[in-house]
């Protein structure tokens, strides 16, 4: 099993970095497809990105709500072809140690769910799933067919180029919470390989709070057969098509979702405390979710 190596790199809470590499965190499958699987894996990854452009278009016509059903629809058929199985479990939490959170049962409304960013397959695995808006980096809406999709989804902008441009982002997240969408978002900024996890940024959770949503964590694993995989991640100095070349050649890949019970912390305290309770919590319980097995499966 190969080992994280932790570089002396240099970081910003603005722009963290991960200390994974692609050539000391990717493991090597324990059973691959073959290139026929894999060609067809590929090609049938292709039409589905291509029909999903006039899809995406379509759907920038629409609500919102019928926006993520033509998302959770394009998703699971993406996820489809590249023989993914995905595995929707429940986790237990207690929140203890602070009087100011408190555990929320599951119910309507507007909620931020956050977790643990390992790919470039993870947004697409939550939205197979779950309705619901992305909160995506700026660079994102001007790439090629991506960015029509992501936009046509309904999805949300951060530039992190511009300091300044973060409260306007989060009043747009408090703004889609008010209105009863659930909104995804990865607070470590960057991603991992799936062994370990970064540490969970607090600003996005200010728009829960203003928005008097409560925050779910979940935690997300990718395996195969009951083994750990790392070869999903999408890391370093790593290429999208390296990564997705990985993706295809797996058999049996897995990714384990795991959703923990929602926490909120009333309004009208010290807002920076409040979002740092919120992120501490959430992300201690997304770490155990990523370093244990939650044999619950809810849904696949």
């Amino acid at each position: 099993m190969s080992t994280i190596v932790h570089l002396p790199v240099t970081t910003s809470p603005w722009f963290p970095v991960s200390p994974c590499m692609p050539s000391e965190c990717m493991d090597q499958p324990s059973a691959v497809a073959g290139p026929l699987r894999r060609a067809a894996r590929v090609l049938g990854a292709l039409v589905i990105v291509v029909s999903g452009i006039p899809l995406a278009f379509v759907a920038r016509m629409c609500s919102t709500a019928t926006r993520k059903r033509f998302t959770m629809m394009w998703s699971r058929m993406l996820i489809r072809a590249l023989g993914i199985k995905i595995e929707a479990l429940r986790g237990f939490a207690f929140v203890g140690g602070s009087l100011e959170a408190r555990a929320v049962p599951e119910g309507e409304g507007g909620t931020l769910l956050v977790g643990n960013h390992i790919s470039w397959l993870d947004p697409i695995v939550i939205a197979a799933i779950t309705p619901c808006r992305l909160l995506a980096k700026s660079e994102i809406a001007g790439w090629p067919v991506i960015g029509a999709l992501a936009t046509g989804g309904g999805a949300l902008f951060i530039d992190r180029n511009r300091l300044s441009a973060l409260p306007q982002a989060i009043d747009a997240v408090a703004v889609a919470l008010r209105e009863g969408d659930t909104v995804v978002a990865f607070p470590e900024g960057t991603t991992w390989c799936g062994r370990e996890m970064g540490t969970f940024r607090p600003a996005v959770f200010q728009a829960a709070i203003d928005a008097g949503v409560p925050v779910r964590p979940m935690a997300l694993r990718f395996r195969q057969g009951e083994e750990l995989s790392t070869g999903p991640s999408y890391v370093g100095d790593d290429s999208l098509i390296a990564s997705i070349m990985r993706v295809v050649a797996i058999k049996g890949l897995v990714v384990e979702v795991t959703f923990f019970p929602g926490v909120q912390v009333p309004r009208g305290g010290d807002p920076r405390r409040a979002r740092r309770t919120l992120a501490r919590i959430a992300e201690a319980q997304v770490r155990a979710g990523v370093v244990e097995t939650h044999p619950q499966a809810v849904a696949a």
